[in-house]
Formats: structure tokens, sequence, C-alpha cells
């Protein structure tokens, strides 16, 4: 009797949080300078990972087909093959293509993936069958849908007069509607992922779905319909506040609970977005919290003060671009770490000094470093992020509510050099080691 006892509670404890999906961006293999992921450096990861997801394709605004947005690397010079062929090795894993994210950018046809929702079936079936086509072909064990719907209009914060006249405009403009048809759209959605579904089933393939950061689940998806025709979801709770959306103000850009005070938006937290989830009787073993490993980070001006703590205000928008991110206003983790005090920079002065780093002991909202501008310091900067503390408080999180596990947005941007504590991969391992 006692063996059972000890067999049940053993099965209930694993069964619980046992996904780890690691999101591959294919395009950090081109990256210049130190962040360059070639393949041996990812492979480190795949011990950790229970999927992999390789993206990300796009889809033809013309005939709505998904391709590769980078032919030369995924097809000529083999990555979908090379990346699929790691399964030889770790059987366990499985490895997913991913369609969609914030990567597939077309200026001319900036609305095709609501275009192709409100397209007839027979040009869906394109779509359909030429996503098909790459998984089956180069020997991928699913699709992700990582599907570009209408975001979220951002939201600065107001004071109570503001808030007053806010509330007074709702009567004559809406409550920021960016998506007049969503209704329509959720439908369509929903017949689109099942003819997907349909098209996978016979192969046994997986189907997950991405929810893209600041895209409103209540709008868009049918969440109890979704429950029978995707294998897990995986919700990128992260830059609900950024320097690109909310260049005034410096805000966390990831909490696991709301922040009180200063008039914040409810839902701008991973707690709020699961529990919506939940509450809509989605299961909670097919529910994965994203964790993402870079920050967001703004430039401080002279009127932003001295003190740092969020909201900020005075911003002016985007930090510069990082040596390994190469992007404005984001910082991978190894970057954020290098910046903070150091045995190489601890003594250094001016706009090269270290950034002072805030912890967050309550474990709900995530850490911050910054450094504003004061005298010799004329480049000031804040940054939000997760290191791996944080995260591992967020794979916490994810075990006490019996989530399905973890996603991580993504590999390229942890710290796979081991540059800042010598250990490779140390938010990854983080999560890894508290689920």
């Amino acid at each position: 009797m006692r063996q059972f006892i000890l067999l049940s509670f053993f099965v209930a404890v694993t069964s619980a949080a046992s996904n780890l999906v690691c999101y591959y961006d294919s395009s950090s293999y081109t990256r210049e300078g130190l962040g360059k992921l070639l393949n041996p450096d990812l492979e480190i990861a795949l011990q950790f990972c229970s999927h992999l997801v390789y993206g990300y394709m796009g889809i033809s605004a013309e005939n709505f087909q998904a391709h590769s947005l980078n032919e030369n690397l995924d097809v000529y010079k083999h990555q979908f093959s090379e990346v699929t062929s790691f399964k030889r090795k770790y059987p366990h894993l499985k490895v997913l293509l991913s369609i969609g994210g914030d990567h597939d950018i077309d200026l001319e046809h900036p609305n095709k993936y609501i275009e192709l929702l409100e397209a007839e079936k027979v040009r869906q079936t394109a779509f359909i069958h030429s996503a098909y086509a790459l998984v089956k072909n180069y020997g991928f064990d699913g699709l992700d849908l990582a599907y570009q719907l209408p975001k979220n209009k951002p939201r600065k914060v107001h004071g109570e007069i503001g808030s007053v006249w806010k509330s007074f405009k709702k009567l004559f403009t809406g409550d920021f509607v960016v998506d007049p048809n969503a209704a329509l759209h959720k439908e369509q959605f929903t017949a689109l992922v099942r003819d997907v579904k349909d098209s996978l089933r016979a192969d046994g393939f997986l189907l997950s779905l991405t929810v893209l950061p600041n895209v409103n689940s209540t709008w868009h998806f049918d969440i109890p319909a979704l429950n029978g025709l995707v294998d897990f979801v995986n919700l990128a709770a992260f830059d609900f506040v950024t320097p690109a959306r909310n260049p005034e103000e410096a805000d966390y850009s990831a909490p696991l609970y709301e922040p009180t005070g200063q008039n914040r938006l409810s839902h701008y937290n991973a707690d709020y977005q699961v529990q919506y989830w939940l509450q809509q009787g989605f299961p909670a073993s097919k529910l994965n919290l994203g964790v993402a490993t870079y920050g967001n980070a703004w430039k401080l001006s002279p009127e932003s003060g001295l003190e740092g703590v969020p909201i900020v205000a005075n911003t002016e928008g985007n930090s510069a671009e990082g040596l390994q991110s190469q992007k404005a206003g984001l910082l991978s983790f190894p970057e954020i770490c290098s910046k903070l005090s150091n045995p190489q920079n601890q003594y250094l002065k001016g706009n090269d000094s270290p950034l002072k780093r805030v912890t967050d002991p309550s474990k709900r909202f995530g850490n911050y470093a910054f450094r504003p501008v004061d005298g010799a310091v004329t480049e000031g900067i804040w940054i939000s992020y997760d290191d791996a503390d944080a995260a591992s408080n967020k794979a916490a999180y994810v075990r006490a509510k019996n989530l399905g596990g973890v996603a991580l947005f993504d590999l390229s941007y942890d710290d796979f050099r081991g540059l800042c504590t010598n250990d490779k991969y140390p938010i990854l391992r983080s999560i890894k080691y508290r689920l």
C-alpha cells in the first residue's frame, strides 16, 4: 500500500510542469559577433528542452503559402535538417516549426494574417498544404502557430484627471478597439486551426499555439473550442510595456503579478493572462508560461530623475542597440549582466560606469537596473528584465498552478556562451532545475 501511495505521488509530481518549450530563432545563426548561435552551442540546450520550436516561417501575401524567411539558411544550408537530426541523439525531444511570430514583417501587406482568415477555403488550403509539407518533408514533429493578430494599443499611465477624461472619452471612442471585426475573426481563426489540425492528425503531428505579447485573448481566441484542437498553448506573458510601445514611461515589462498603484492596467502581468485561460476552461496541463531571456531598455533623460523606481517618467524610447542583440531597446541577458557591477567595470566612470541592480525580494515583479543621467553620465539607461532567479520564481509559480510547463523565448538571448557566470544557459538551467 505504501509503495502504491509513493508511486501515485511520483506520477502526480512528474506529470505536472513537464514541458520546457525552447524557442530557437534561426536568424541568430546569421548574427555577427557574440550573438551568433551555432549548432554546437544550440545542442548544449537540448538536454534540458522537452520541445524545440524552430522559428520563424512566414506566409506569402500573394498565395498564402507558408515559406521560409531565409531559404538560403533553412534549405540550402540544411539548417532544417541539421536541427531535426538532433532528435536521433535526444530522442525525448520534439521539434516544431513555427509560423509567424513578430518576424514575418511585410510593409506592403501588414494585414496578410487577417486576410488569410478572411480568405476563401481554397486559398486557406494552400496555406495548410504548404505548412504540412514543410513539417513532413524536413522531419519536424509538428507545427506551431505564432499567429499575428491585432495587438492592444499601448496606454500611458494617467493621473487622476487624465483617468477621468479617458473614461469620458470611452463613451465616444470605445475602449481602444483595434479590431472591429474581432468576433468574426475569432470564429475564422478557430476554423483555420481546426483545418490545420485535421491536416496534421493522420501523421500524429503536434499542433501548438503561441499567444504573442499584447494580443487580446478575449477578442481573438475561442478558448473552449481550441482546447480540443491544440496540444498545448504557450503564453508569451512579457513585453507588456516596451520602449517602442511606451517611449515616455519605463516600467516592469514582465511582472508575474500586478504591481500596485500608479493606475497600471490590471492585465499587464503573467498571472492575469494565465488565470483568464484557466477560467475559460483551458486545461492547466496544456498551458505553458512564457519567460523572456532578454530585457527591455529605455533611454533616460535628465528629467527621468535619479531614483529609478518604476514607473519612470520622461524616458526617450529605445536605448542604443547591444552588440549581441543588435536591436535598439532590447538587450540579451548576457549583455545586461555585463553592464552590472563586475570586476571588469567596477572602476569605470561616466557612460561606462556599471548599472545599479535592484532585485525583487517579493518575487512578484522582476528586476530592474539603471544608470541615471547625472554629472558625467549623459547616456542614462533603465532596463526591466528577468534573471535566472526571477525565471526560477516563475517556474515555481508554474508548479504551484499545475501548469504544463515553461516556454522560453528564446535560447539565443540566454547566456549560451557562459560569459556571465561561466554556466552556459543559466536561465534555461534555472527553470529546468525548478521544474
